[in-house]
């Protein structure tokens, strides 16, 4: 596992990327429409596709559910010849839909996207971007993290980890922990620096190497699913793996008011930002009269 597994990095480009959504809750998200920065209407599927082809993959595997190609086919629009296909069939886990792309990745380093995040940075270089840059820098495995207030640890995974001295936003990670309560975050994953009450959760963005494939493999092999959570612990046991906060954030559009938060992030950072500032004043001056 370590050699070509972990240590690839600094050798290889990574050119694939692997974007999920098999899962129950996850599948429809990404054919919901919104208004791109751009000012065009796009489906987040296909925003999310740019995202990863704006930042040098050249090969898209996504992973499905039975009977849903066809959706998504169409949902991709213009970008649909750059996607393989891949279905889960059978809903195992999030780790179990990862690993159903391993013949796509093959032994090379990919790029991990979640299909129910969208993401938008701070500047002109993208999140995908500043992620692989990062990855090819440390010639390790990288997850992208945000600090996120404890109310939302029931939606994500999380680190504990220690900053590293002279890089702001990187992180050695120490431990990892899927969905954790505030009560267990707070014994096991308190990062200082970060404010109270929150705590580094995945930011739905990872670059990894075949050797976190051969962990899942193994886990899955035992019965039964796998969480990637448990996959990237494992990992972080036994070779170097980092968490970087990137300059920009993820936008979750399966939680509540997720596509109104991710629509509003996008607008406000795009063409038609002054419009659409003026129209939310509009309606906040409207929504106080009425409340007069």
């Amino acid at each position: 596992m370590a050699g070509i597994g972990f240590l690839c990095f600094a050798t290889v480009k990574i050119r694939k990327a692997v974007i999920t959504a098999a899962g129950r809750d996850q599948r429809r998200l990404p054919l919901q429409s919104l208004v791109d920065r751009d000012g065009q209407s796009k489906s987040a599927l296909t925003i999310l596709l740019e995202e990863v082809l704006h930042a040098g993959i050249e090969e898209i595997g996504l992973v499905i559910a039975p009977g849903d190609q066809a959706a998504f086919a169409a949902a991709a629009g213009p970008h649909v010849n750059r996607i393989q296909f891949i279905e889960q069939s059978k809903p195992m886990g999030y780790g179990h839909a990862v690993l159903c792309a391993h013949p796509f990745t093959g032994n090379e380093p990919f790029l991990l996207l979640v299909g129910d995040h969208l993401y938008v940075a701070n500047g002109q270089k993208s999140c995908a971007r500043q992620l692989l840059e990062i990855a090819s820098a440390e010639a390790c495995v990288v997850s992208a993290v945000q600090p996120t207030h404890e109310s939302l640890l029931p939606h994500y995974g999380a680190v504990g980890a220690r900053r590293l001295v002279g890089q702001a936003g990187l992180y050695q990670v120490d431990r990892v922990l899927e969905k954790p309560t505030p009560t267990v975050a707070e014994q096991k994953l308190i990062v200082p620096g970060l404010r109270a009450g929150h705590y580094l959760c995945f930011f739905g963005m990872h670059a990894l190497t075949p050797g976190v494939m051969d962990i899942l493999k193994e886990m899955v092999g035992q019965g039964g699913g796998a969480h990637l959570s448990d996959a990237l612990a494992k990992a972080a046991g036994s070779e170097r793996y980092l968490a970087c906060e990137l300059q920009g954030r993820r936008y979750d559009i399966g939680v509540k008011y997720g596509l109104l938060t991710a629509q509003l992030a996008l607008a406000l950072n795009g063409q038609d930002r002054d419009e659409v500032l003026t129209q939310l004043v509009e309606l906040l001056a409207q929504t106080t009269r009425g409340a007069a």
